[in-house]
């Protein structure tokens, strides 16, 4: 089983100020799941509880040089802590940067999967090893991972992952995150589950309930990606609460009950600076899908 890869500082800037703080916001711990094309984090997959997380790359958008083996067809998981994780890099931000400062042109940060033994143990022990080289010093972190996952539970994972990925036949883009992180922070005051609503025709409801109060909002005339339909002429001057449970009933939306802290938190991932974010909800209503995109820097 071996790993080993370059990240440029380009790539290090990438995780460390962009994808590790909003992954951090998820929770504490996830899997890096790496295949022969692509490297994922995943959060709270293999749960089926609370809020789930993946985070896909392509292994050019990551790494130069990847190299990953295994008997497990060249796949690899393994659990680790973010935070640690997110220390280490940021670390080698600065090693790199006084490295490329010093005129080095290997300024590179290498991360490899190695086994070592700790002071103290008897026994070896997983770890992501971070290493920076200069022309008379090197710099080398260790980041203590689990043992990495057996055939068995890499293919648990594969097929959480696998059906994570499923997209809702109905997408609708929301166009200020911001705004929307905004409201739902008021919504946590008022109650601990939220109505969410996503009509064909471009309409995103949210509704909170008590028995005294109802609060709720309603973006319309979104993008739409997937199934879509026209919105009926006769709804126009309905109130949104109406409009929604005739799209429901009519078969032209449907609906999902979520917690409000678990979507207030899935809105962290603006933290990353997603170039678009997608809400969907999957068939039968199991869940509330939110898809941000990411597109290379001058393209769409």
């Amino acid at each position: 089983m071996k790993f080993k890869a370059f990240l440029t500082e380009n790539e290090v800037n990438l995780l460390e100020k962009r994808f590790l703080p909003a992954l951090d916001k998820m929770g504490n711990v996830c899997h890096l799941f790496l295949t022969r094309e692509k490297a994922y984090f995943l959060h709270n997959l293999l749960s089926a509880e609370g809020i789930q997380c993946v985070a896909q790359f392509h292994k050019e958008t990551l790494f130069d040089d990847y190299c990953v083996s295994s008997q497990n067809e060249d796949c690899i998981a393994f659990a680790v802590d973010i935070s640690l994780l997110q220390c280490a890099v940021r670390s080698s931000v600065s090693s790199c940067s006084e490295i490329g400062a010093a005129g080095s042109a290997a300024n590179r940060l290498q991360i490899k999967l190695v086994k070592k033994l700790p002071p103290n143990c008897t026994q070896a022990m997983p770890f992501l090893t971070f290493e920076t080289k200069g022309y008379k010093s090197a710099v080398i972190q260790d980041v203590p991972i689990s043992k990495p996952l057996s055939r068995a539970q890499g293919l648990e994972l594969q097929t959480a992952l696998d059906m994570a990925q499923d997209i809702p036949p109905t997408l609708v883009q929301v166009p200020d995150l911001h705004q929307l992180q905004n409201f739902v922070d008021r919504m946590k005051h008022v109650g601990d589950l939220l109505n969410v609503s996503i009509c064909k025709y471009g309409d995103l409801h949210l509704q909170i309930s008590t028995t005294l109060i109802t609060l709720g909002a309603e973006f319309r005339i979104l993008l739409v990606s997937g199934e879509k339909t026209v919105a009926p002429s006769e709804d126009q001057n309905l109130s949104a609460q109406t409009r929604s449970e005739r799209a429901i009933s009519r078969g032209d939306a449907q609906s999902v009950q979520v917690s409000v802290k678990h979507f207030s938190k899935s809105l962290q991932c603006y933290l990353a600076k997603p170039d678009c974010a997608f809400f969907g909800i999957a068939p039968q209503g199991a869940c509330l899908t939110v898809i941000f995109q990411f597109f290379i820097p001058g393209t769409r």
